[in-house]
């Protein structure tokens, strides 16, 4: 089964929860706490959605822990971050992997709690085919593969081939590592009476993820976040839910299910 479809159906029993946005009057924060795909987790539309919410805040805060997902999803998700006019900060708290990685780079800031892990790889799909189709699958995957591989060399400054060495080896870079090699901005030192995010993501569609959070403890509970503080009235505004309006998506998609 191929590392997109087995992610998805690991974490598919998983409760999800709506993509809201956190507002005071000069700051807001959104949280995406899922997989990144319309369907399985958290869609483009529900962040874009989210961010327009955001409004005229100086400041948006993006809390992330995602083991990854739809490469072309997560694309829609830093396009819409990019064009929010304030300044944007990325704030890892638990797990960034795959697709959630552009995401996090994709803001202004990157932000990552200790204890936290950032994993990159090789981007993959599922094809089906004759011969020519197959090349022509590999050839759109190595364009993919390529832009993921630009937004990483833009981020630390390093040269694509020890970036292309690093997701050939899926690396899983800790905080520490991820701040030695330019990936994130700084560490967020967790306070001493509080323990830290565990995992709660099955990770079993990845080869390397390091043993102590491959699988989720028995007992840790889905991720929560804080208690939405509530906007006047005035303010409010409706989330619109994913629906029909992801037929086009999918038709952007090439019929191909990628996973950064």
């Amino acid at each position: 089964m191929k590392k997109i479809l087995q992610l998805y159906r690991d974490n598919a029993g998983r409760e999800k929860r709506p993509v809201n946005i956190v507002r005071n009057a000069a700051e807001a924060s959104l949280y995406i706490y899922d997989v990144i795909d319309p369907y399985w987790g958290v869609s483009a539309v529900q962040v874009i959605d989210a961010v327009t919410q955001a409004g005229d805040a100086d400041v948006l805060h993006v809390y992330i822990n995602s083991p990854g997902g739809d490469v072309f999803e997560g694309r829609a998700i830093m396009a819409a971050l990019s064009r929010f006019q304030g300044k944007t900060v990325a704030h890892i708290d638990s797990l960034c992997a795959s697709a959630a990685t552009g995401i996090a780079l994709a803001c202004n800031e990157v932000e990552m709690s200790d204890g936290a892990f950032f994993m990159i790889h090789n981007a993959s799909c599922i094809a089906w085919g004759d011969k020519s189709d197959l090349r022509e699958t590999a050839d759109l995957l190595q364009k993919v593969e390529g832009s993921i591989v630009a937004d990483y060399v833009a981020k630390t400054g390093k040269g694509e081939s020890e970036i292309v060495a690093w997701m050939d080896a899926e690396t899983w870079f800790s905080a520490a590592e991820a701040m030695e090699n330019g990936f994130i901005d700084r560490i967020a030192q967790a306070p001493a009476d509080k323990a830290k995010v565990g995992n709660v993501w099955n990770l079993a569609a990845y080869s390397r993820a390091p043993a102590n959070i491959a699988a989720p403890a028995a007992s840790a509970p889905p991720p929560t976040a804080p208690a939405v503080v509530a906007a006047p009235p005035e303010a409010e505004v409706p989330l619109v839910p994913a629906g029909p309006c992801m037929t086009q998506a999918n038709a952007n998609r090439l019929a191909l299910a990628l996973a950064a």
